[in-house]
């Protein structure tokens, strides 16, 4: 997938919008490695998160 189709599809795991902007979190999932997004929102209220590949949650 190119880094335009990635930045077109990229998608808050905690609440599942659409992430646009500079404020969003990117970040590899401790357990398995998998490119994690979350919006500012979810970052700002602490809501857990769940990594869709291993199942992972975290804060």
């Amino acid at each position: 997938m190119s880094e335009s189709q990635q930045k077109r599809t990229r998608k808050c795991v905690s609440c599942g919008i659409n992430i646009a902007g500079n404020n969003a979190a990117a970040f590899k999932c401790p357990d398995c490695g998998q490119q994690i997004y979350r919006c500012s929102t979810c970052r700002k209220q602490s809501n857990l998160y769940k990594c869709p590949d291993c199942g992972f949650t975290g804060p």
